[in-house]
C-alpha cells in the first residue's frame, strides 16, 4: 500500500455452530478470511462470524 493504492475488502457473514468451533474458522482462515467480529443470531445459541479479506485482483 506505500503506492498510495486503497485496499478493497469483500466482506462473508457465516453462521458458526458451537460444538465445532475451531476447525470452522481454521477453514475461513486458510481460504484467506480474517475474523472481524462473532455476534449472536436469531437466537442466542445461535452465532454469526463476521470475515473480510482483500478483494485478489
Amino acid at each position: 500500500m506505500s503506492n498510495g493504492e486503497v485496499t478493497r475488502w469483500e466482506y462473508l457473514t457465516a453462521p458458526v455452530l458451537i460444538h465445532n468451533t475451531q476447525a470452522i474458522l481454521n477453514n475461513f482462515g486458510r481460504d484467506g478470511w480474517e475474523l472481524v467480529s462473532v455476534t449472536t443470531g436469531a437466537n442466542p445459541e445461535q452465532l454469526v462470524a463476521w470475515f473480510k479479506r482483500p478483494v485478489r485482483g
